[in-house]
């Protein structure tokens, strides 16, 4: 096992503290370091270029200037110019995002990942292996920086609500148990806008009502916020507000589906630039589905015009599949059939749904069949990324795109 360093934050007696919020810092840039390493302690933006990009992560030191997630990229580069901008890497993002789940199953099968970066555990059972929810976190802190190169930041407590919060109350790379009859004491002083629920809208009615702390909503009457917020809202974050939460950490389903799709800095009608795009998409969609050993047997796309109507058109394979060359062959010929001739298009997608297992999945063998084709060299593709980074093997087609700017990224 790993070193273990010293946790960030007070000690705290975790008895009873069982659910722990996972979650990676600055997930995407963090990956992306892992292979600049001469990026480490600048600001750092992932996310896509051009007027209509958005920013994926950020690094703290960008955080400092006031960007994140979810920001256009251009309100970013105002506020962070000397800022190195990477564009995302999602099939290294999926296949890091394996890793660390791997790492938490096999701490308990009792799992509910919230997104590619974090996850809530239920560790009561790995007590006479690990130890205590404390020792838990810290052999995941330092299991996963030793695997997988990025830190990550746990919260232990005795609800997923509490874990969620001391996970965000301890970044970066930090570790905070919040004891069960400390609760009332650290959820009180937050701002109202901590509780889970709490938007800009609703945080403003609360203001409205004299209301700024969590403490402050726990000693209003429970008849008063009901009436100002409704009889849900209002009794939901009246019991979160003393730390009441019910929820149970629950083990998710299998992603039913994995795609990409683009959104062009300008709206395009050429369909050659168009095809390139759904070219792109494919892979990048089919490596995602071979970083989480996935297979899929429908494929999907979806095209959104210039006045932001969309469709969507499918169709369904022989036999699953997790091959770039497979997915695009079906992705351009359901666009072609679209006949869109020189419609104006703002964005494109690919997807694959009816997910399953890879080694699940049956597989017909065809006569004559070759030992290797298209799934094997891609894999060869995911080695060679792996090694040299992303884009280091790429299809013909996509090593010059002397065609309207690159679109700017996202992914479904």
């Amino acid at each position: 096992m790993p070193a273990i360093g010293p946790p960030k934050g007070p000690p705290g007696d975790d008895r009873g503290c069982t659910v722990l919020h996972v979650d990676m810092d600055a997930f995407y840039a963090s990956v992306e370091l892992r292979t600049r390493p001469e990026l480490r302690g600048l600001p750092v933006i992932v996310g896509g270029g051009g007027s209509r990009g958005v920013v994926l992560s950020a690094t703290y030191e960008a955080r400092a200037s006031g960007v994140h997630s979810a920001m256009p990229m251009a309100r970013a580069r105002r506020l962070c110019p000397q800022a190195v901008v990477i564009s995302p890497d999602h099939s290294a993002y999926a296949e890091v995002s394996h890793g660390v789940m791997e790492v938490f199953r096999s701490i308990s099968p009792l799992v509910e990942p919230i997104s590619l970066d974090e996850a809530f555990l239920d560790v009561r059972g790995a007590a006479r292996r690990l130890g205590g929810p404390r020792q838990v976190g810290e052999w995941i802190r330092a299991t996963v920086e030793d695997e997988q190169g990025i830190t990550c930041s746990v919260g232990v407590a005795t609800t997923k609500f509490v874990a969620k919060l001391a996970s965000a109350r301890c970044k970066p790379d930090g570790l905070l148990v919040v004891p069960a009859e400390r609760v009332v004491a650290f959820l009180h002083p937050l701002p109202v806008g901590a509780l889970w629920g709490v938007g800009e809208k609703t945080e403003e009615v609360l203001h409205k009502l004299g209301l700024h702390t969590v403490g402050d909503i726990a000693n209003t009457p429970l008849s008063t916020l009901q009436r100002a917020l409704g009889n849900g809202v209002g009794s939901h974050l009246h019991a979160l507000s003393w730390g009441r939460d019910e929820r149970r950490v629950t083990p998710l389903e299998p992603d039913k589906s994995v795609g990409a799709e683009e959104t062009f800095p300008v709206d395009i009608d050429d369909p050659e630039v168009i095809h390139r795009e759904l070219l792109r998409l494919s892979e990048r969609t089919a490596a995602r589905l071979r970083a989480k050993h996935h297979v899929g047997r429908t494929v999907s796309i979806k095209v959104r015009f210039s006045d932001f109507t969309t469709i969507t058109r499918s169709r369904t394979l022989k036999e699953a599949t997790d091959v770039g060359r497979e997915v695009y062959e079906t992705a351009v010929s359901l666009f072609d059939a679209l006949g869109l001739e020189r419609a104006r298009l703002r964005l494109v997608g690919v997807r694959v749904e009816g997910i399953v297992d890879a080694a699940e999945a049956p597989r017909q063998l065809l006569l004559g069949e070759k030992d290797s084709g298209w799934r094997e060299a891609e894999q060869a593709v995911d080695r060679a990324a792996l090694r040299f980074g992303a884009g280091a093997v790429r299809p013909a087609a996509l090593v010059r795109r002397d065609a309207p700017p690159g679109p700017t990224s996202g992914t479904a």
